[in-house]
């Protein structure tokens, strides 16, 4: 019966993000917002024994709240004084629509909810949350824009995104901090180009996914708890590790391709100060990964190995080995079928 509930919530929340999505005016996108909202937040609750996911749920639900009720005062104000429920007029209705979409979706500076949800869900949850829930929001950001405001929010997006996570023990919370830094690449791409976010953020779901299957099969939630990988399987550690230096955007792993589209746009744009600043706080993200990925293969913790179940053997393990390809070496396979063609 729990298996049918939760399959009931999650078409509903692929419904309300393509009624935002296909939506003609605000009112329309609001309401498509609230659905996605009201059916994400059961799907949350999934686990009763655990209180984390019950306060994570309950904090995500009164931000949310809170920024829904902002955006219907905006758009009542719109449709109020324009007769309008599709163009916007002045510039502090743009700012307050922008403020509610860019709290929704968690970027800085309205991200303080975001890793504090994120350490009460599980890996799915998370990943949801990570992804599919920024589509609607995004989407709704890329129909109005304001250059000022946007780049207070990427420089923001991509400071709080790489020096928030320098010094968590959680892994949740890490890839909260690096969902932030990804969303201020996206708004990045935004700015100049209409698909080339489209374009970052599928391949950042591709990657998040690649990764959270590799830490929801190993019940992976901390960093000690990964030190004891090694004690069962060196080259799943290596894989992880690999996933998270895409993730990161090392060439020559497929989390590079995004990174590279971005910069070459903002190149051809002549927009250097706002890509010489993404660029450096991008390398602190890396660091991280790097000083994670160096230590957990250098440092040992001494533990039985047969006190660990191998969970490998599994058909999700094999999809989730099938990802890891595909994001390790995606852009040398198109680089060499570019080459061939």
């Amino acid at each position: 019966m729990k298996k049918i509930s939760n399959n009931i919530f999650l078409m509903m929340l692929i419904f309300g993000t393509l009624v935002t999505i296909s939506s003609n005016s605000w009112l329309g996108a609001w309401m498509g917002l609230e659905i996605n909202l009201l059916s994400f937040i059961p799907l949350m609750n999934d686990n009763k024994k655990n209180l984390l996911t019950s306060e994570s749920s309950l904090k995500y639900f009164l931000t949310q709240a809170f920024a829904s009720s902002i955006l219907l005062f905006a758009i009542i104000m719109l449709m109020f004084f324009y007769n309008n429920n599709l163009i916007l007029y002045n510039t502090f209705n743009e700012i307050l629509i922008l403020s509610t979409l860019l709290l929704k979706s968690g970027a800085a500076p309205f991200h303080f909810w975001f890793p504090e949800v994120m350490e009460g869900l599980s890996w799915i949850n998370g990943l949801i949350l990570m992804t599919w829930q920024k589509i609607a929001p995004l989407m709704l950001i890329s129909y109005n824009f304001i250059y000022n405001f946007f780049m207070i929010t990427i420089i923001l997006s991509m400071l709080i995104g790489s020096l928030g996570g320098l010094n968590q023990t959680s892994i949740r919370k890490l890839m909260a901090f690096s969902s932030i830094n990804h969303l201020g690449w996206m708004l990045l791409a935004m700015m100049n180009n209409e698909m080339l976010w489209m374009i970052y953020f599928l391949l950042y779901s591709l990657l998040s996914f690649s990764i959270v299957l590799m830490f929801n099969n190993f019940k992976l939630f901390y960093f000690n708890q990964i030190f004891n990988l090694s004690m069962m399987n060196p080259i799943i550690k290596l894989l992880i590790f690999l996933n998270l230096l895409s993730l990161g955007g090392l060439p020559p792993f497929l989390g590079f391709l995004p990174k590279w589209l971005v910069i070459q746009n903002l190149v051809m744009m002549d927009q250097m100060f706002i890509l010489t600043i993404s660029v450096c706080l991008t390398l602190i993200t890396l660091y991280f990964y790097l000083r994670l990925s160096y230590s957990i293969f250098m440092l040992n913790y001494q533990k039985n190995s047969w006190l660990l179940k191998n969970n490998f053997n599994n058909k999700l393990s094999f999809i989730s080995l099938i990802f890891n390809f595909i994001s390790i070496s995606g852009l040398v396979m198109m680089s060499m079928i570019y080459i061939i063609i």
